[in-house]
């Protein structure tokens, strides 16, 4: 009874709180919003309106440029063929892949990125350069990443299909033709070492499936007796390290 009486005592305590907090938030004033154009009393606040609507608008592309012109897509791909060779397609889980490529990319497109913060978005928030010229300085390095990971055939599939004059050198080709060629090129790669993933795995089930036959026993599932073989020859070469080590290495 007790302690009925002194949870109820709580808790009129708490509404009693939460009603003054209420009444003093409804006296004070609130915040006005106005979202009317305004003339400008000088240039620098055009610029700065200007630079605002660029950064929302990279900000809405940033999931297509962070998936389709960075190294996130073969590595997303590479660490999902991995966990379905392993036979455990659902560990790790899809934020665990996701946040360890994310990490992954952000550590190989930094040179990158840096290039790019310093020859162009810094120039342009100094006001040193135009949005047009900024956008060229910053599509420089961006491009000049991609056509190293880019195959000659599929940069010159995408060439002919935009039905335009054969360029001197790679880093004459428009952006647009640039990026779809990229994309396959990446794909490509991916399965490439997905496949080269999956051979020690699969000799593994090809092993056991064939001792669980020999023995007789047709009715276990061979897969069941390969995942904890599967796991420990993954675990004793250190075979997260390989393959990172490996993606990391492969945009060198």
């Amino acid at each position: 009874m007790k302690s009925l009486k002194a949870k109820l005592t709580v808790l009129l305590l708490l509404l009693a709180v939460i009603f003054l907090l209420t009444t003093e938030a409804a006296a004070a004033p609130l915040p006005a919003v106005d979202l009317n154009v305004h003339p400008s009393d000088s240039p620098e606040q055009v610029v700065d309106t200007v630079k605002l609507l660029v950064l929302l608008t990279l900000l809405s592309l940033a999931p297509a440029f962070l998936v389709m012109m960075t190294s996130f897509t073969r590595i997303v791909i590479v660490l999902s063929l991995l966990r379905t060779a392993l036979g455990v397609p659902l560990i790790p889980s899809n934020q665990v892949i996701v946040g360890l490529a994310l990490f992954l990319t952000a550590f190989i497109m930094a040179p990158t990125y840096k290039q790019i913060n310093e020859e162009a978005l810094q120039p342009y928030l100094n006001n040193q350069v135009g949005q047009q010229e900024a956008q060229n300085l910053a599509a420089r390095p961006l491009q000049s990443f991609m056509i190293r990971q880019t195959r000659e055939k599929d940069l010159g599939l995408f060439v002919n299909l935009a039905k335009m004059e054969k360029p001197e050198k790679p880093e004459d080709v428009p952006l647009y033709v640039v990026i779809p060629a990229f994309v396959i090129s990446e794909l490509k790669t991916a399965f490439e070492i997905g496949f080269l993933l999956f051979i020690p795995f699969l000799v593994i089930d090809m092993v056991v499936a064939s001792i669980l036959m020999a023995m007789g026993m047709f009715m276990l599932p061979p897969v069941m007796i390969a995942l904890p073989f599967k796991l420990l020859l993954f675990v004793m070469v250190d075979g997260w390290s390989l393959v990172v080590k490996s993606l990391v290495e492969s945009f060198r």
